[in-house]
């Protein structure tokens, strides 16, 4: 039987992978693909122990690749729920990079995954309601929501919006380009 309502420290996951040779890019850091793949990993686990239930991203909110990663560094990934609707579910993740040898921890990467818990026929369903028990838990839940408004107010502009009248188009002009479109 699912809870009615779980605390942030009971859906929390932490992973930890020593970065290799094979996750690195030409320039010898480690793949952003690579980091993105690992953290759709935790956000899943994340939102399913949350949840319940099987659950899909929906979308990627933020990913802030701050700090590059190197070969032979210890990745730790933190996620946790920071936000819930009625069947969704806003996941942030932290990702530091430690230097096994010296110790020395950077923060690399933050990043927000918007996950959806599905039952067996692919129907959304209703997810546990969230605890704030600190006032980080507060502060995580209160920028979620302002991420969501924000995620409404673009994707209304995107679908209402015609890009080619002549206001977008002399905003398009400003920039390194030259349009030959009639």
């Amino acid at each position: 039987m699912t809870k009615d309502f779980k605390t942030v420290a009971e859906s929390q996951v932490t992973i930890s992978e020593l970065m290799l040779p094979s996750h690195s890019n030409f320039n010898g850091k480690i793949h952003g693909g690579y980091v993105l793949s690992l953290l759709d990993q935790i956000a899943f686990a994340c939102a399913s122990k949350h949840s319940g239930a099987y659950c899909v991203t929906a979308s990627v909110d933020t990913v802030d690749f701050l700090k590059p990663i190197e070969i032979g560094e210890l990745v730790t990934m933190k996620a946790s729920v920071n936000f819930v609707g009625s069947s969704s579910m806003q996941i942030g993740i932290r990702v530091e990079a430690e230097n096994i040898q010296t110790g020395a921890v950077k923060h690399c990467n933050s990043s927000y995954f918007t996950m959806v818990a599905k039952d067996e026929k692919g129907q959304s369903v209703k997810v546990p309601g969230l605890v704030l028990k600190s006032r980080d838990d507060i502060r995580r839940f209160a920028k979620s929501i302002k991420r969501y408004d924000n995620k409404r107010v673009r994707l209304k502009e995107f679908t209402e919006t015609d890009f080619v009248s002549e206001e977008h188009l002399h905003i398009v002009e400003t920039y390194n380009v030259k349009i030959e479109a009639k």
